[in-house]
Order: C-alpha cells, then sequence, then structure tokens
C-alpha cells in the first residue's frame, strides 16, 4: 500500500511566505509516511488582485515555485503534485491556472491546465476566473506506482464527464480553493460522488481559512476510498490529511459492484 498525504494551506498573496509554509507541511507529511503529496489550489499565492496573477506568472520550466517542487520532491524522494501554479499564457493579460507533477527524481512528468474556469455571483460575492486565466482543454493523468492518476482542479469536481474521460484510475485529485459559500453548500457531497461514481480513491487538498486578502475559504480536505468513506479530513486550518491507497481493496469493491463494467455510455 502507498501512503498519500494533502497539505491544507491559508496562502498568503506573496509567494515567498507560502514557500516556507509548504516546505514545512511537505515534510511533515514525509515524515508521517507520505510517498505522494498534494498541494491546494493557489498555493502558492492566493493574489488579492487578478493582475497579481499575472505578474506572478514564470515560464513553463523554470520560476522559483517550479525550482522549489523539483528541489524538494527529490530531496524527499516523493510524488509531489504542486496544487496550482501562474503559468505564462499566449493570450495577452491572460495565464493557465496550471498543476504540475513531479517524481521523486525531481523530474516533471505531467502537467494538466485547468479545463473549467469558476465564476458565482450573489450580493457582494463575486467570482470570474476566465478575466485572467485561459482554459486547457487535455484531461491528463500519469502512471504512478500504484495506479493510474487523474488530475483536476476546483470547479473541475462539478463536471463528472471530465472524470470518466480519464478512463479507470487508482486515485483522481482535487487541489481547491473553494469559497466559503459553495463549499458548505456541495463540497464533500461532490467529492464523495466522484469517488463513489469512479470506484477510486479521492485525495483533495483545499485552503481552508481567512487569508490575509480578506478572502475565506471552506478547507475540509480530505481522502475519500472507493466506498465513498472518508478515511481522514481536516475542517480547517493548515496541516495534513493522510491515508494509504489499497489497491486491493478498491478491486474488491470493483468486483463485488461492477458498476464500471455496466457503463454503456
Amino acid at each position: 500500500m502507498t501512503k498519500v498525504a494533502a497539505v491544507q494551506m491559508i496562502s498568503a498573496p506573496t509567494i515567498p511566505e507560502n514557500l516556507v509554509s509548504a516546505r514545512r507541511l511537505i515534510t511533515h507529511a514525509v515524515e508521517q509516511g507520505a510517498e505522494l503529496v498534494l498541494l491546494p489550489e493557489y498555493w502558492a499565492a492566493l493574489e488579492a488582485r487578478d493582475a497579481d496573477k499575472i505578474s506572478h506568472a514564470e515560464l513553463s520550466g523554470t520560476g522559483p515555485v517550479q525550482d522549489f517542487m523539483s528541489s524538494i520532491a527529490k530531496e524527499h524522494g516523493i510524488w509531489l503534485l504542486g496544487g496550482t501554479l501562474s503559468l505564462a499564457s499566449p493570450l495577452p493579460d491572460k495565464v493557465h491556472n496550471t498543476m504540475l507533477v513531479y517524481n521523486p527524481q525531481g523530474e516533471r512528468v505531467a502537467r494538466y491546465d485547468k479545463i473549467h474556469l469558476f465564476s458565482y455571483s450573489k450580493g457582494n460575492e463575486s467570482y470570474d476566473e476566465s478575466r485572467t486565466i485561459t482554459p486547457g482543454s487535455d484531461v491528463v493523468t500519469f502512471d504512478a506506482p500504484f495506479g493510474r492518476v487523474g488530475l483536476s482542479v476546483c470547479y473541475d469536481l462539478r463536471f463528472p464527464e471530465l472524470y470518466r474521460a480519464m478512463g479507470s484510475c487508482a486515485l483522481i485529485v482535487m487541489p481547491a480553493a473553494f469559497v466559503f459559500t459553495t463549499g458548505k453548500a456541495h463540497w464533500e457531497i461532490l467529492l464523495r460522488a466522484r469517488a463513489i461514481e469512479n470506484q477510486c480513491y479521492l485525495l483533495a487538498s483545499g485552503q481552508g481559512g481567512r487569508h490575509p486578502t480578506g478572502r475565506k475559504t471552506y478547507g475540509y480536505s480530505m481522502l475519500i476510498n472507493p466506498w465513498g468513506e472518508i478515511v481522514d479530513v481536516l475542517p480547517e486550518g493548515e496541516g495534513i490529511v493522510i491515508g494509504e491507497i489499497d489497491v486491493d481493496n478498491m478491486l474488491e469493491i470493483r468486483d463485488r459492484l461492477p458498476a464500471l463494467k455496466h457503463r454503456k455510455l
């Protein structure tokens, strides 16, 4: 069995202090035996202004955030799934919201650009990621020692067809920065649904608290097994959730209830 961990943060709008927090939390996860660690969406900077995403954007393959992820993955000999960071887009005044995956040698092995862009408006609370983010278009998975891992980010959670397009996964990951309003209403329900319908583990890593910008994120990072049971959860604040990927248990569930084999569409 492989032990995996999700890091929950309350990221600041500037990068250096978040690198310090991420290092401390990743190290804690490794000390607990984690071989794969997932960071949350916007872990390196949860900015106050849309323009800050553009100023923080790195070119693909170079920059302090990417260098940090590569080096710490190699230092600890882990698979590191870097939540998201801003990478330069070919469109002016836009970025990609990108998850990068590093193997235990510190090599980048996968890139996923968030496909579905969040928007929400009620009263004084309003968000629209499309103002500064260029959506991705490719479904991305990679092969870990325990099986296929499917990559998704935050608002993707509401689109089950994305997960079907990944094929059979042992683990789906979900780094997020769910706002408190929608998180309280839908986060756990959607996470458990994705695990149940795909009969796989789901590791969700969230932002979890009141940020220096004033934004409040929902938290509740968790690991869910293929039966939809919550293995570990952290409601709010910085910390980690951790648990094991038991492939034999996953295969037993799929054998007892062969829903994936019964699909017609």
